[in-house]
């Protein structure tokens, strides 16, 4: 492929049992288990969402792995980024991806975004009733990036200039960010390979350029939650229910945006050199019930919009990197999924399809 615009999926690896979440959850979880149980929390509110064409899938079997790939496939993606979850020489959730590597039917492309983050038994990343910790290291770190090698080596693996993409989901979480990533770099030279094309995310660090910590570049990840007002306070307050009641909502509780509003306030470019991101949608109260945070009238013409927007940009950089990131591919208890559901179909994937057109080769 010679597209000006690749665009890669986000994937979440969260869709099948593991001993942790069953001991952490209880006998079975998966994310399925947060999707089925939502409920609507006010009129005209849209859930559940409901899977359209794939159903309540297992990430464990090829047969589900290789239907989102051809479905990824038939509408343009390029390649799909997993979250990596590594935790002191412990992996969760990686089943999905080992069987990939040992399958080659599932010839999409791939890459990795080390989810850096402790696990607690909220969904925002507050470090509240701790299940496991992120813990650092230096030891850790050579230990981390000689199993990542491993996996840089697969042909399928996504590359810039030959060069193994990895993205670090909270670079200011490390302690030494700058020594990790001349660790890696260390290792990756004794098995001589190429350096990683290190990307540093600024989901929770605006205004910072990565590149100061020694990232090649940044991914500008999308939402950025915090540009919405009020957005991490669970109680009663004045200024929620005065913007509830003007949308026709009776609480002074639910954290409610209209989602063509709040795509316009997270919408806040850094100045400096980036990898954009889109945003499919946002509703995360599948997993935080009346805690959630909610996009509301999400639709694919105002994804198609901000899209486009992000297209612009990623064509205005001298480098000719052509990686679009979009959030996400399947984050069905955050509302965020481009996998077709039983509201729009395939709305959102004719959306990009219909988009990326012009810049298909």
């Amino acid at each position: 492929m010679n597209n000006l615009i690749k665009p890669i999926a986000i994937y979440l690896p969260q869709f099948h049992p593991i001993p942790e979440n069953n001991e952490w959850w209880g006998h079975g979880f998966t994310e399925w288990t947060n999707v089925s149980k939502a409920k609507p929390l006010f009129k005209g509110h849209y859930q559940p969402h409901l899977s359209a064409d794939l159903g309540y899938y297992d990430l464990r079997l090829a047969e589900a792995r290789v239907a989102q790939e051809q479905l990824a496939k038939q509408y343009g993606i390029y390649g799909f980024c997993y979250y990596h979850y590594w935790f002191s020489g412990k992996r969760l959730l990686d089943e999905p991806l080992t069987r990939k590597l040992n399958n080659p039917k599932e010839d999409l492309p791939f890459m990795l975004c080390w989810a850096n983050e402790t696990w607690s038994r909220r969904w925002l990343g507050e470090e509240k009733e701790i299940l496991i910790e992120q813990c650092y290291s230096s030891d850790d770190d050579r230990l981390h990036i000689q199993h990542l090698i491993t996996i840089f080596q697969d042909k399928r693996y996504i590359r810039i200039n030959n060069r193994p993409v990895f993205i670090i989901y909270r670079p200011t979480y490390l302690p030494d960010v700058q020594k990790t990533l001349a660790i890696f770099a260390e290792e990756c030279l004794k098995a001589e390979m190429p350096l990683p094309y290190f990307i540093g995310s600024n989901s929770h660090a605006p205004g910072i350029d990565m590149r100061t910590f020694g990232f090649d570049d940044e991914l500008n990840f999308q939402p950025k939650l915090g540009y919405l007002p009020q957005s991490h306070l669970d109680h009663h307050t004045i200024k929620k229910g005065i913007h509830n009641i003007k949308a026709g909502i009776i609480s002074s509780k639910l954290k409610i945006y209209d989602y063509k509003k709040a795509k316009k306030n997270m919408d806040n470019r850094p100045l400096h050199p980036h990898l954009p991101c889109s945003l499919v949608g946002w509703d995360n109260s599948a997993r935080r019930g009346k805690n959630g945070i909610v996009l509301r009238d999400v639709h694919p013409d105002i994804f198609a919009k901000y899209l486009q927007k992000d297209i612009d940009y990623l064509l205005s950089r001298k480098d000719d990197i052509p990686f679009l990131f979009i959030n996400a591919w399947n984050e069905w208890a955050e509302g965020n999924h481009l996998e077709p559901d039983r509201k729009y179909g395939h709305g959102f994937l004719q959306a990009l399809q219909k988009t990326l057109a012009p810049y298909v080769a």
